[in-house]
């Protein structure tokens, strides 16, 4: 039986839900640590191939985030990238590429410019842009990418 056709995925996704529930149940919706639990079950979901799910959860989970830590906490940034993929693998670049961008401007005011985080936000950034046909602003943002990591 394939994977995608339940057998293994539903025991893996039942397995990997638990430590949300339990979280949710005794710390709490907002708890630092059931937003986490929330985080690494989407990016399960997201590497099965349950993008629509994963993209509930990101969305859920950026929203707390922003309440409890602030748009600019890293941990929100982090979860707002989590929330771009969602929408590039749903081919929603338009949304993901407004995310991106968004994402990347508060990384490099937050982190800084060389920061590895920061560089991976401008590299999905430059993704979305080839995707929607702007390969000239994608390459330029390669060549950034390219400068700061030999920087490092």
């Amino acid at each position: 039986m394939p994977i995608g056709c339940g057998g293994i995925t539903g025991v893996l996704t039942t397995w990997m839900r638990t430590p949300l529930a339990r979280s949710r149940r005794l710390l709490g919706e907002d708890h630092l640590d059931t937003l986490s639990s929330a985080n690494s079950l989407a990016c399960d979901l997201r590497e099965l191939g349950r993008v629509g799910e994963a993209l509930a959860l990101d969305q859920d989970t950026l929203a707390r985030k922003r309440r409890v830590l602030g748009d600019d906490h890293p941990s929100t940034l982090s979860s707002a990238s989590n929330l771009a993929l969602d929408l590039y693998e749903l081919g929603r670049v338009d949304e993901a590429l407004a995310l991106d961008e968004d994402t990347l401007a508060r990384k490099r005011r937050v982190l800084g410019e060389d920061h590895p985080d920061t560089l991976t936000s401008a590299s999905n950034l430059a993704i979305d842009l080839r995707a929607l046909g702007r390969v000239r602003e994608a390459e330029e943002l390669d060549e950034y990418v390219r400068q700061h990591r030999r920087a490092e």
